[in-house]
């Protein structure tokens, strides 16, 4: 199936993308990009002085490119911005975060060519994945420019699975080299499409493991001999909350008609919190994932472009500004992270109780055969010590701040970092 961007895309689309659907653009969106590429070659006739158009970048932005080296100057800027570092970034991943770089040209006020934004549509289409280390961007640069390496027949890429050179990787699926104009170098690593691609992905993984949180509790609750009027729906209603609403409807519907849960009614005058506030927890984290999805898809209805260009060719604007700076995409990965290290800590505190003969009636550890057999005693062990580093991973990276480009970038909001988590 081919999913079509008019004027912006969802995160499911991003997702979809990432996870092997075609990607592609309307008329409207085409003229768009066509017509931004117009502009800035009108800002360049005209000398109007534009950042990262005619001048350096970051620190640099002070120094002005003469016209006969700004096509120099986009090529450096993805070489000196294709620094990342550690693991490669998955398949899925990368198309994601290129499907979010193409929604963002699609508003038309970046100015690429529109060759650029068809390469990067067949890339997606004939799996053409460039290699993209999953470390060092602070905000976003270094992930969208080894994206930007193959686009110009350098760094590497994998087709159909097969690692190879850029240049022999655009070969593989007909296309050439580019050679980049004005601003086409900073477009490309520019804007959060990295850290929205990356996230669109994470809300598809937490979506899913949250019904299968849902499902595990249930069966804990069966096993453990769960008292189910905590669970009520007269009661949940007195905390007003859709999460917990819909948790306590998904508990109900799991357990209806349970032969266990009948027999254990009134066995207790009520259950450890590790089991009684299920609802709570997981409907707080139902909570954080619909927030952090509405707040994606306005990322992905922004021009997140610096600078940005409008107005006509005859009389063209560029506006330099900090849409690329995504603070509250960062601190809605963190929020999700917090959100689901919670859910996993209630969780193996639930396999705790049912494998620890102090707290419940059922055989030590699940083990028929107790001494030389230690049955999931161990299995406990591992669960708490992924439940450890998951609070390590749920410390902030939005407020961990930073400098750089010799303070003229003075603040770092973290987003990809935090997708990253």
């Amino acid at each position: 199936m081919t999913i079509t961007i008019d004027t912006a895309a969802s995160w499911r689309d991003v997702a979809r993308v990432g996870d092997g659907e075609m990607l592609a653009l309307s008329p409207g969106a085409w003229e768009r990009i066509a017509l931004a590429n117009r502009i800035v070659a009108s800002i360049v006739e005209k000398g109007i002085r534009a950042y990262g158009v005619n001048t350096g970048v970051g620190a640099l932005a002070s120094k002005v490119v003469p016209a006969a080296l700004q096509e120099r100057l986009s090529r450096n800027i993805i070489f000196s911005h294709a620094c990342g570092v550690g693991e490669l970034v998955p398949e899925r991943s990368v198309r994601a975060i290129i499907a979010a770089q193409v929604a963002n040209f699609a508003h038309g006020h970046s100015g690429v060519r529109p060759q650029i934004v068809r390469n990067l549509l067949t890339f997606l289409e004939r799996d053409c994945i460039p290699d993209v280390p999953s470390r060092g961007s602070a905000g976003y640069l270094t992930h969208n420019a080894h994206v930007a390496l193959v686009l110009i027949g350098e760094g590497r890429a994998r087709v159909g699975g097969r690692r190879m050179t850029g240049r022999d990787a655009l070969a593989a699926i007909g296309l050439e080299p580019l050679v980049l104009g004005a601003k086409e170098g900073l477009s490309l690593v520019n804007g959060t499409a990295c850290a929205t691609g990356l996230v669109s992905i994470a809300l598809v993984r937490a979506e899913r493991l949250l019904r299968w949180a849902d499902a595990a509790a249930a069966l804990t609750l069966e096993a453990a001999g769960g008292q189910m009027a905590a669970f009520d729906e007269r009661v949940l209603a007195m905390r007003p909350s859709p999460g917990i609403e819909a948790v306590g409807k998904a508990l109900r519907a799991l357990l209806d008609g349970s032969g266990l849960i009948a027999a254990a009614i009134g066995i207790r005058t009520q259950d450890a919190l590790s089991l009684r506030a299920i609802p709570h927890v997981h409907g707080a984290a139902r909570e954080v994932l619909e927030r952090c999805e509405q707040l994606v898809d306005r990322e992905l209805g922004s021009v997140t472009d610096n600078p940005a260009v409008a107005g006509t060719p005859e009389e063209p604007l560029v506006f330099s500004e900090a849409h690329a700076v995504a603070p509250a995409l960062g601190q809605a990965a963190d929020g999700l992270t917090i959100a689901l290290a919670q859910v996993a800590a209630m969780s193996e505190r639930r396999i705790d109780r049912l494998v620890n003969p102090l707290v419940n009636n059922l055989p030590a550890f699940l083990a028929a055969e107790g001494g030389c057999n230690s049955g999931f005693m161990i299995a406990q062990y591992t669960a708490a010590s992924l439940s450890n580093v998951n609070r390590r991973l749920a410390a902030p990276a939005a407020t961990d701040g930073g400098v750089t480009s010799g303070l003229q970038e003075d603040f770092l909001a973290h987003p990809t970092v935090a997708a990253n988590k």
